[in-house]
């Protein structure tokens, strides 16, 4: 029988790239696209979109019964740095989505969830270095808090009704292809932007500010990988861990002048920087290279070859 998938979400970073890869994966009319606005030209015309609130039970409702859909993938939501100036509006928006996705699957009328974390569920009491499946987690930001309360409840729902469920703990990510959505990484996507139009750039973040980071393309493989194993081999039903690259402003802007001498980078530190400090450096994948072969592929190296040509090409049309 062809799946029939519903991205809930789909107009923002991850939610658009997934659109196409999904369709290029089961066919164009198979996924039906979905957001509270509508995306880009080319997302708009590559196949079904419907207009919906993801945190509106019966209009949600209404949509799966229409389309028939049998797998979800709840893309919707407010990230860190937006979710600091709107706490209340974000936890609606994080939980209450969950929420609805969680318990259609539990009345049987879904099969399937995927359900995206992030590094933001770790905190300053987290160990920053290689950061374990397994270990002390008290975020400190409201994007945090909700993602850390929605694996809970993720593993809930799977041990209580057996609900289906899977989850991946996104690093910050880099893409050409669509804008940043309000996260404290975002620097990451805008100094390519900036290295090829100003050839200059004023970091939010302190120079030696490690994070964990992973290009697009990876993050995409992962999910569907991760959504395409059997279920006997998915052992945790919180949310897995995934570790790409992990480097600091300095080390991204030197990748940058290697290609572009003349790029400059300067730093002008803001609320971000207190937001980045209270996550990991770096992160241990092995439990998601185990279970169902987790991989990456993109380094920084190749990750700014990739950017910088790419984004050079589309200023170019």
């Amino acid at each position: 029988m062809q799946k029939s998938i519903l991205i809930l979400g789909a107009c923002g970073q991850i939610g658009t790239e997934l659109t196409y890869a999904l369709r290029e994966k089961y066919g164009h009319e198979a996924i039906i696209a979905s957001d509270i606005r509508e995306g880009n030209e080319s997302l708009m015309d590559s196949g079904p979109f419907e207009l919906l609130d993801a945190t509106d039970y019966n209009a949600l409702e209404e949509v799966v019964a229409h389309y028939e859909i049998s797998e979800v993938y709840l893309m919707a939501a407010m990230l860190s740095a937006s979710a600091e100036k709107f706490p209340m509006r974000a936890w609606n928006l994080n939980m209450n989505s969950l929420f609805n996705v969680l318990n259609l699957a539990k009345e049987k009328k879904i099969d399937k969830i995927f359900w995206p974390s992030s590094i933001a569920v770790f905190g300053p009491n987290t160990p920053a270095e290689n950061t374990p499946q397994n270990t002390i987690m008290e975020p400190s930001t409201v994007y945090g808090i909700s993602k850390q309360s929605g694996e809970r409840w993720c593993n809930y729902y799977h041990t209580k009704f057996g609900v289906d469920v899977r989850s991946i703990r996104y690093p910050g990510l880099i893409s050409w292809k669509t804008k940043p959505g309000g996260g404290t990484t975002d620097y990451a996507v805008e100094i390519y932007h900036k290295a090829l139009t100003t050839k200059k750039f004023t970091c939010f973040l302190k120079k030696d500010t490690k994070l964990p980071m992973m290009f697009m393309d990876d993050a995409i493989r992962a999910t569907l990988l991760l959504m395409d194993s059997d279920p006997e081999k998915i052992k945790i039903r919180s949310s897995y861990n995934l570790a790409a690259m992990s480097f600091n402003p300095e080390e991204i802007a030197k990748s940058i002048q290697a290609r572009i001498p003349d790029f400059k980078m300067t730093y002008a530190p803001d609320f971000r920087q207190e937001i980045a400090d209270s996550w990991p450096n770096s992160i241990d994948d092995a439990q998601a290279q185990s279970d169902w072969g987790w991989q990456s592929e993109f380094d920084l190296e190749k990750t700014t070859g990739v950017m910088l040509a790419n984004l050079d090409q589309s200023a170019a049309i």
